[in-house]
């Protein structure tokens, strides 16, 4: 090798040594996970947080549902992988600040915990309640009934803790998966032998009054039954990221009242956006759900339910594919 060659091989090793250097001290001076956190939603109003008056609370800077920890808390699935079709123990535990499972609860609508199932784009909904064991394992059967990505919600409020929590986390499903469009905003759905029509007017960014109103065969039904220490539940999710909104009835109901035809909601949508409600009633001993897209706006547009029902032939929803275990 001539001398000339060997000098400039030399240069461009120093170079090198250089550049690396100059890398490394960048890379130490810059925290890659502090960068590339988001800066937290600025627009909280009215998301102080309550379903049923139970103190949610958004702790973390962001909507419930959305993290898989909060509070010192973790959502920890026992698996992550299911096929479709196929009925199985879904199981897993709530890890507290200790790292253990946890085993004390307080009460929320008269259930420990709420475990919430729905595909990412927002069908096959799913209300249950799983039992837990000794151990603060939870588990119950279910079936999910297509193939995709599917969302776990679990609500809870810890013993001891003040506030209710919201965690989220994904599972995938292998199988057959078509992606099921949302339906357009609508003000009525039907289900089974009953109509459910909504009113209201959701503003972003201010909490809304929404009104749903309950008939069958034509006619209002005046003794819904108290279903989770309410005349219903209502479950509000944000197309796209699946954020979980936070719901409270105007009226409790215990054991023995009769309610309907009218069930009142307050409610804060956080942004402009498409969202999906799913509302659970309980008639006659049975437990059913009417589904609505509603689209909200900064400026606020009235729902007007239809001065006619739709249709004398009512639709069954997908999810009823997998009774809801309530």
């Amino acid at each position: 090798m001539s001398r000339a060659v060997a000098l400039r091989l030399g240069a461009f090793a120093g170079a090198l040594a250089l550049a690396f250097a100059a890398a490394f001290a960048i890379g130490s001076a810059v925290d890659p996970v502090a960068a590339a956190d988001p800066a937290p939603p600025t627009d909280m109003a009215g998301m102080g947080g309550e379903t049923h008056g139970a103190g949610h609370s958004e702790s973390s800077g962001q909507l419930p549902g959305l993290a898989v920890s909060d509070a010192g808390y973790t959502f920890e699935p026992e698996s992550t992988f299911f096929t479709a079709n196929s009925k199985t123990a879904l199981r897993f535990t709530i890890k507290g600040p200790d790292g253990k499972p946890v085993t004390g609860y307080t009460p929320t609508h008269e259930k420990d915990l709420h475990l919430i199932v729905v595909r990412r784009d927002l069908s096959g909904f799913h209300h249950v309640h799983p039992t837990r064991d000794a151990g603060g394992t939870w588990s119950i059967p279910f079936t999910f009934t297509a193939g995709g990505t599917w969302r776990l919600y679990a609500d809870f409020r810890p013993a001891g803790l003040d506030k209710t929590l919201t965690l989220g986390t994904d599972v995938n499903v292998s199988g057959l998966y078509i992606p099921v469009p949302l339906n357009d905003p609508a003000s009525s759905y039907s289900v089974h032998e009953y109509d459910v029509t909504l009113a209201g007017t959701p503003v972003a960014g201010k909490e809304s009054e929404l009104t749903f109103r309950v008939s069958s065969g034509g006619k209002p039904v005046t003794d819904l039954q108290p279903y989770l220490g309410a005349f219903g539940h209502l479950v509000s999710l944000r197309s796209g990221d699946l954020a979980y909104l936070h719901n409270h009835p105007t009226q409790d109901a215990k054991a023995g009242m009769k309610g309907g035809p009218e069930i009142k909601f307050g409610t804060t949508f956080p942004t402009a956006g498409t969202y999906r409600l799913f509302l659970d009633f309980q008639h006659a001993g049975a437990v059913h759900t009417a589904e609505f897209t509603v689209q909200v706006g900064g400026e606020g547009k009235a729902i007007v339910p239809p001065t006619v029902l739709p249709s004398s032939e009512p639709s069954t929803p997908s999810h009823e594919e997998t009774p809801h275990g309530h």
